[in-house]
């Protein structure tokens, strides 16, 4: 890999660390402020609203300038989310409840991390050959599952009652006005590690590209934008990558919140305690993630999607699992207590991110590749980022409504695990039809006509 590769992991890694401790954070806060069990799934559905809204525009403005300025700029809007969340108080309406400045300040971390993300993933191909990009995809996902893994632990440890105890203790100067909680305190921890990625981001090279984009019209960039959603859903192997991905982010945004609510019905745990399941998930996506990096190439890519119907069929397993069935007794590890049925709960849910992160990486690479191809890599990854994105709406806007409706988790899991695994099926039904109608695997490696 080139050296400006190792820059890109690193500001990805505290961005991305950052990203996933401020959910546990907010939702912390969410408590805090008394808000409603339904609401705490809206704030990933605001999260992501930035990445439908001004998909017409941020790949356009990833294009038109040197990547590593744009994941500047975005880190820095981050902080300013971060700050906004702070200042609840301060800017809730007479009569409004303050959680609804929380979800707007939420909402403006989304609209950093829209912009960030056609960049992020975008200067991959502008740095990299194709025969690297499932290696690259698998270094950044299990990078980006890495910082996910300790990113949950210290949102749950920053809200816990040790930590916030002493962070709260410091009494810095300037903050004893924002700062009078644990969630808060830890909101500010958490905008440190934005700024450290934003400094990481100064470093990234530039990679040469042009960055002229034909016209800076907002009517035009629509209509371009309709073009190249158009043009990657017709192609015959975009389409397959593109469906794997928007159903792969759906479900993993609504799984975040399936496990904090499974661990406290099922298992008894707390949101602390809970965030830790979240982390052992994304532990089992970075297994998957690296196996596939040195195992699949991209050519192999289209062969992977039995795996994410086994996927949906092992989170079925979840719902028929509480403390009640798993055995009881635990060990002592250090002044922690584990009990055996956590343990089993978590080799369960190791299963289901490994095989996730086994068949998103090919995908993700694949996707990459003819998006690249087909159009700039800024605009392709603004489509996928739409796609994904409308997905994680409708399924979190699913889920909220299901939680509303009081069915018990263990429905919700049932009826979630169906939907992957026919998805999937019918994906792979897909594909096989596009096959049939002639073989589209010699697309693969094809460089972007100049």
């Amino acid at each position: 890999m080139k050296r400006g590769f190792y820059t890109i992991m690193a500001a990805q890694f505290f961005s991305s660390l950052a990203d996933n401790a401020l959910l546990v954070a907010a939702i912390a806060l969410l408590a805090e402020l008394a808000g409603p069990a339904w609401m705490v799934p809206m704030l990933k559905f605001f999260f992501v609203v930035s990445y439908v809204v001004l998909a017409a525009w941020v790949g356009a403005f990833a294009d038109s300038r040197p990547k590593g300025q744009v994941m500047f700029i975005t880190n820095t809007i981050k902080v300013g989310g971060c700050l906004l969340m702070l200042m609840h108080q301060f800017l809730s309406p007479p009569g409004a409840p303050e959680y609804l400045v929380v979800l707007a300040a939420y909402a403006v971390v989304g609209f950093g991390a829209a912009a960030y993300s056609p960049a992020k993933y975008g200067i991959l191909t502008e740095l990299l050959p194709p025969r690297q990009l499932v290696a690259a995809n698998g270094w950044i996902e299990g990078t980006t599952v890495g910082s996910i893994i300790l990113g949950t632990v210290l949102g749950g440890a920053l809200v816990s009652k040790t930590v916030s105890t002493q962070l709260l203790g410091l009494d810095l100067p300037g903050l004893d006005t924002w700062v009078d909680s644990p969630s808060e305190a830890a909101i500010i921890v958490i905008a440190f590690f934005y700024g450290v990625a934003a400094i990481f981001n100064l470093y990234i090279p530039d990679t040469g590209v042009d960055h002229r984009i034909p016209s800076r019209n907002p009517l035009f960039l629509v209509q371009e934008f309709s073009h190249c959603f158009s043009l990657l859903w017709r192609d015959k192997l975009g389409q397959i990558s593109l469906a794997t991905t928007t159903l792969f982010w759906g479900a993993g945004a609504t799984l975040q919140f399936i496990v904090l609510k499974w661990a406290e019905v099922s298992l008894g745990m707390n949101l602390s305690q809970a965030a830790i399941l979240q982390a052992v998930v994304a532990l089992g996506i970075a297994v998957g993630a690296v196996v596939a990096a040195t195992k699949v190439t991209l050519r192999q890519s289209p062969g992977i999607l039995p795996v994410g119907i086994a996927m949906g069929l092992i989170v079925m397993v979840l719902a028929m699992y509480d403390r009640s069935i798993g055995p009881q007794g635990g060990f002592a590890l250090g002044s922690i207590h584990v009990p055996y049925y956590v343990l089993i709960a978590c080799a369960i849910l190791t299963i289901v991110g490994a095989l996730a992160g086994f068949f998103i990486v090919p995908m993700n690479a694949l996707l990459q590749h003819r998006g690249h191809v087909l159009m700039g890599a800024g605009h392709s990854i603004a489509v996928q980022n739409f796609n994904e994105n409308i997905s994680i709406l409708a399924m979190l806007a699913g889920y909220a409504l299901m939680i509303r409706a009081d069915l018990s988790i263990k429905i919700v899991i049932l009826i979630f695990g169906l939907f992957v695994s026919s998805t999937m099926l019918l994906v792979l039904l897909r594909h096989r039809h596009n096959q049939a109608q002639g073989d589209s695997l010699h697309l693969i490696g094809m460089e972007k006509p100049h």
